[in-house]
């Protein structure tokens, strides 16, 4: 029986992830747009898709698959947040980010211009700049210095390409250190503060890479969510790119205090373990956004910590999934490498 409900549809990948699935609720909220929410639950739950949601399980690698719902839903609107987002991990994955994070985008790509979308979100990454001098700008040169930072600059670059040739209209977002509510608590590679809080809950010290003076802009997920939801549907908005995020820069031991102080457990043990190969000072002026999009929300770290504690403490303890298709083991940091030998049952992994 064909749906009565004739709004346009919207299709959000990795959806049943972290972003994806605040902005599924925001665009439900919103209720502008019928919502199909596609992830391959290799990293996120189902139980993260809100109700109201169309749930389809499936890759972005899947390009038949990808055919059959563009031709089914006729998407008007595309926001595509499926990633494997691990940049200290991506250098001993190529081949899996680049098949996930630019195969799996353009397979998107093609069916947007095949079916004429109205609009292509895609949310990318800070770590397109690389080591430029903070705060980055959207007019500086990007100079990713790791496989994910190059996956989704190629991704904005293609972007770029198919709107020239084929017309296709699309908004870039770099946000930056997202945390909060539904973050994948059990990954050892990424999501620092789901780390150190998952961390706290199972009695094991902070890990913290190196002497803990790189810094970042920590954001809070309900601060970046409404201005990607809304973008399609902001004119000035079109075929340009923001980043999005948090302004104030914090360094990675003064994080380690805020969590666990979150969390309920102050002076909490930290142990350094090996410095890694990263970028050690990174955030962004947000000016663009706010003159496109309005001052939104920025909610204090200690704030935004408080409300993801409170979930992390009701959510309990997440077992760790290593990754198990290392493709390049050499200079692989020696946490990582103890961890692919462990036991994988045993979730005090990190």
């Amino acid at each position: 029986m064909a749906s009565s409900d004739t709004r346009p549809a919207a299709l959000v990948t990795g959806a049943a992830g972290f972003i994806g699935s605040h902005l599924v609720r925001e665009l439900l909220r919103l209720g502008r747009v019928r919502v199909v929410a596609l992830d391959d639950l290799s990293a996120g739950y189902r139980h993260n898709v809100a109700d109201g949601a169309d749930f389809v399980e499936a890759s972005v690698t899947d390009h038949a698959t990808l055919a059959r719902l563009f031709d089914k839903h006729q998407f008007r609107y595309v926001y595509h947040l499926a990633a494997y987002a691990a940049e200290g991990l991506s250098h001993f994955i190529r081949r899996f980010n680049y098949t996930n994070n630019v195969i799996g985008s353009i397979n998107l790509i093609n069916e947007s211009v095949r079916h004429e979308v109205e609009s292509f979100v895609f949310t990318s990454s800070i770590a397109v700049y690389g080591a430029v001098e903070p705060p980055m700008r959207e007019d500086q040169m990007p100079r990713p210095e790791d496989p994910y930072g190059v996956a989704k600059y190629a991704v904005e670059l293609d972007l770029a390409a198919a709107h020239e040739m084929f017309g296709l209209p699309y908004v870039v977002f770099r946000p930056h250190n997202v945390y909060g509510e539904y973050q994948n608590l059990g990954d050892p590679y990424r999501n620092v503060i789901g780390i150190f809080m998952n961390q706290v809950m199972t009695g094991r010290p902070l890990s913290v890479f190196g002497d803990g003076t790189q810094e970042r802009a920590f954001s809070y997920v309900g601060d970046i969510v409404p201005a990607i939801a809304r973008s399609p549907w902001v004119p000035a908005a079109r075929c340009q790119i923001f980043n999005i995020g948090a302004d104030i820069p914090y360094s990675v031991n003064e994080l380690t205090e805020h969590v666990a102080r979150a969390m309920g457990q102050p002076g909490h043990l930290v142990k350094h373990l090996p410095a890694r190969n990263e970028v050690r000072v990174a955030f962004s002026d947000h000016s663009k956004a706010a003159s496109v999009f309005g001052l939104g929300s920025q909610t204090p770290l200690a704030e935004g910590l408080s409300r993801m504690a409170a979930w992390a403490r009701k959510v309990g303890i997440q077992s760790a999934k290593p990754f198990e298709g290392i493709e390049v083991t050499r200079n692989l940091p020696p946490s990582w490498t103890a961890m692919i030998a462990a036991p994988r049952s045993n979730p005090s992994m990190s």
